[in-house]
């Protein structure tokens, strides 16, 4: 018989697969917010909820020359007290009858040292605003008068600069013969360096300015672009310079006169308030001193913040706060 032919094997399929579970991406738990911060809160606070600056550095600004003002007037009102002697009120401690007590001769330190203050401003006052003057003058000068006027005034800075202002205001002092108007040429004649250099600066910046370029091309003198556009650009510098420069000349007028080259022992000064009481302190008489200096540091600070808030209020890098 034939033989059959072997029966030929199909192929077997493989069985299908389970198809894998597709990953759904997870989705964080949401968190809760954190708290804000408050500098946070201040910063995305509306407009209306912060803090005015400007209006506050004005308010600050106008109080503190108020009060200056108002030590200068009682100085002026107190004079006749201060120099009134009463034997029977010596050596008094301070009380309600005499805030400041009362020295050896019986004098009121509370007038003293407010005629003290008042004589202190007066000649700060005067000082400073001659100093600006120089500083204002020659720091113009140096930037627009050329090289050599450059070159001279620098050398003026540096001459006076190299020489301590202490030392060089007693000779200046000395040499006038000392009193009021001696401390006065002393201390405005030796203050005006920093404010010469800061002016000079920005004159020299304002004349690379395109209005100026413009102006002298419309065929505007020297001395008439020099008034009309750089004089107000330097302006608001040249005030913060002069209410800065107060501090410096009231501490150096009191030392003046504190070493005896300043201001006449008979005109109340602090200096002179504070030199009289350093034979009194070894006897327990602390009011003496310790109350007219503070009232004397009390006045400078008052300067010095009058002239911060001045700055906040005319920089216009500041002019969004």
């Amino acid at each position: 018989m034939p033989e059959l032919p072997a029966p030929v094997s199909q192929p077997t399929a493989p069985a299908p697969q389970a198809a894998a579970p597709v990953s759904q991406p997870t989705v964080p738990a949401p968190q809760a917010a954190a708290p804000a911060s408050p500098s946070g809160a201040v910063l995305h606070s509306p407009l209306r909820r912060r803090l005015p600056n400007r209006r506050l550095a004005l308010v600050l600004f106008v109080v503190m020359l108020s009060l200056l003002a108002a030590v200068v007037c009682a100085g002026i009102a107190l004079a006749p007290t201060a120099t009134a002697t009463d034997f029977s009120q010596k050596n008094l401690s301070p009380g309600l009858g005499h805030l400041f007590g009362t020295d050896w001769m019986g004098r009121d330190m509370f007038a003293r040292t407010t005629a003290g203050l008042a004589t202190s401003v007066l000649v700060g006052l005067l000082a400073a605003g001659a100093s600006a003057c120089i500083a204002l003058v020659l720091g113009m000068v140096a930037a627009l008068g050329g090289k050599k006027a450059d070159g001279v005034v620098l050398w003026l800075v540096d001459l006076v600069m190299g020489i301590p202002h202490i030392l060089l205001i007693l000779l200046i002092s000395f040499a006038l013969g000392k009193g009021f108007w001696g401390v006065a040429v002393g201390v405005a004649l030796t203050h005006w360096t920093s404010l010469a250099r800061v002016v000079r600066a920005e004159v020299i910046q304002c004349r690379q300015a395109p209005y100026v370029a413009l102006a002298r091309r419309l065929g505007r003198g020297p001395l008439d672009v020099a008034a009309r556009h750089m004089l107000p650009a330097v302006l608001p510098q040249f005030l913060v310079g002069l209410i800065l420069l107060f501090p410096h000349a009231i501490l150096h007028e009191a030392a003046i006169t504190f070493l005896g080259f300043g201001l006449p022992p008979e005109l109340p000064a602090i200096g002179s308030i504070l030199s009289e009481a350093v034979t009194y302190l070894s006897s327990g008489m602390w009011w003496l001193a310790l109350l007219p200096g503070v009232a004397l540091l009390a006045a400078v600070l008052l300067f010095d913040r009058a002239g911060a808030c001045l700055r906040s209020l005319i920089d216009p890098y500041r002019a969004q706060e």
